[in-house]
C-alpha cells in the first residue's frame, strides 16, 4: 500500500473518532480510539514508539515518543491543543528524521472540522 492510500485510510479513522467524540477532549482519548479504529481497519501500528536519538554511533534513549506510527511508513503526531505551532511541526519533523520515515500527519482533534486539524509533512 502506498503512503496516500495508507493516509486517506487513516484520516477516515481520525475522521471517524472525531465524529463520535467532537473536540474538548485529552489527546490520550483520541489516541486510543484511533489504535481502536486502526486496529478495525487491520492496519499495524506501534503506539508511543520509542524514538532514540542516534549520536556518534550510539543510540541515546531520550524519551522521545511518536504517538502512532503506522505501517512503518507514516508517523502520526496527535494534538488535543488551541492552535497548531511551529513547535509542533519541527517536532513531527523530527521523529520523521530519528525514524528515517518520510510522511507524517499532524492531528489536531481541538477543531470543529478535522479536515481543518490535518498537516502533512514531508521529511
Amino acid at each position: 500500500m502506498n503512503t496516500n492510500e495508507l493516509s486517506r485510510l487513516v484520516i477516515g479513522a481520525a475522521i471517524e473518532v472525531h465524529k463520535t467524540l467532537g473536540p474538548g477532549l485529552l489527546e490520550s482519548a483520541y489516541e486510543e480510539c484511533l489504535c481502536y479504529e486502526l486496529g478495525l481497519s487491520k492496519l499495524a501500528f506501534e503506539r508511543q514508539k520509542s524514538m532514540p536519538v542516534e549520536y556518534k554511533g550510539i543510540e541515546i534513549d531520550c524519551g522521545y515518543r511518536a504517538d502512532i506510527v503506522v505501517e512503518d511508513k507514516l508517523v502520526l503526531e496527535l494534538k488535543a491543543c488551541e492552535k497548531i505551532l511551529p513547535v509542533h511541526k519541527a517536532q513531527l519533523l523530527t521523529y520523521l528524521k530519528l525514524a528515517s520515515i518520510k510522511h507524517g500527519l499532524l492531528m489536531n482533534f481541538n477543531v470543529s472540522v478535522l479536515k481543518d486539524g490535518i498537516t502533512r509533512l514531508i521529511n
